[in-house]
């Protein structure tokens, strides 16, 4: 019998072989990879891809039916790991009865000697919202700030947000990304942010995590993914992919009368021929891979998970 031990390193989120199985079905399945500590992580896919099961499993809400996942060297439910993470659900769940002031004196309670009251307060200040106010007589952007001000009272070192900003106008959006930026430059707080609404993501996070299909397909730096990928547009008029490409991985290539459009890796050198090439933007770079669920996964080296396996004695 075998066991994960984790090795030491400032990591916040490392998988290896992470299965979860609902029933008959694999919503997560052999993931593996690592979240350094101190970055904003994108966590991207489409509905089912297994964000919200992943999540779960980080918060120590359930169990993986195979692998593991540590959190910050540890294991998701250690008693020492809960205080150092907040996860914030996609329904997030309030006492409607409870006015905002009882559900922070709640979040207090409940977290002693890990509560700010000045920061949970400070959020809701700048929504002009009311301590006296009943959670149940707010809006929805009303309620998510809310939800936010406990998650970001606890002051957790790892904060989970699943779908935080669905039911948030432009305005109120913009104000929340701009509060859980200054929460990772001032706090040094690792986010890993759930959303499949692309636009918002590029510009905000320095980090992502592709999931398809229960899968890792894409994981590491912004910067890094994007650099090692080329956008290419150019005329062809033979059938199949150009000559020039195939010493390249090609993730997409689609071609409109003599007009063809590809995003291809370029680890192997700069593409040959008269093409037009260009680095992609994050929303391109995202929807060719959902595209192409053939294209080989591609992980950056600070993702690359460096758990290891001992025998159980």
């Amino acid at each position: 019998m075998t066991e994960l031990t984790f090795l030491p390193g400032r990591t916040a989120l490392e998988a290896v072989g992470l299965g979860v199985r609902y029933r008959r079905r694999w919503a997560l399945r052999d993931c593996s990879f690592r979240v350094p500590a101190g970055r904003v992580c994108a966590l991207v896919g489409p509905n089912g891809a297994g964000k919200s099961t992943l999540l779960s499993v980080a918060a120590g809400l359930r169990r993986a039916d195979a692998g593991a996942l540590s959190v910050f060297d540890g294991l998701p439910a250690d008693p020492d790991n809960r205080p150092r993470v907040a996860y914030l659900a996609q329904d997030k769940p309030l006492y409607p009865q409870f006015t905002v002031a009882d559900t922070l004196r709640m979040g207090r309670e409940l977290n002693p000697g890990h509560w700010d009251q000045a920061r949970a307060e400070r959020l809701i200040r700048q929504g002009n919202l009311s301590l006296h106010a009943r959670v149940g007589s707010l809006s929805g952007g009303q309620r998510t700030r809310v939800a936010l001000a406990l998650a970001f009272g606890k002051r957790p070192e790892l904060l989970l947000l699943d779908e935080p900003m669905g039911d948030l106008d432009p305005l109120v959006r913009h104000e929340m990304t701009a509060a859980l930026m200054t929460e990772a430059a001032e706090n040094a707080t690792t986010i890993v942010l759930a959303s499949h609404v692309l636009a918002e993501l590029e510009g905000v996070c320095d980090y992502l995590l592709l999931l398809s299909g229960g899968r890792v397909r894409l994981a590491g730096e912004v910067e890094d993914l994007l650099a090692t990928h080329s956008l290419v547009v150019g005329r062809h008029e033979e059938a199949g992919e150009p000559r020039e490409f195939r010493d390249h991985t090609v993730v997409e290539c689609r071609v409109t009368g003599r007009q063809l459009t590809a995003l291809v890796r370029t680890e192997e050198g700069p593409l040959a021929g008269r093409w037009e090439t260009s680095e992609p933007s994050l929303e391109d770079l995202l929807l060719a891979y959902l595209r192409s669920p053939q294209a080989p996964s591609l992980l950056t080296p600070s993702a690359e998970p460096r758990l290891g396996l001992r025998r159980a004695v």
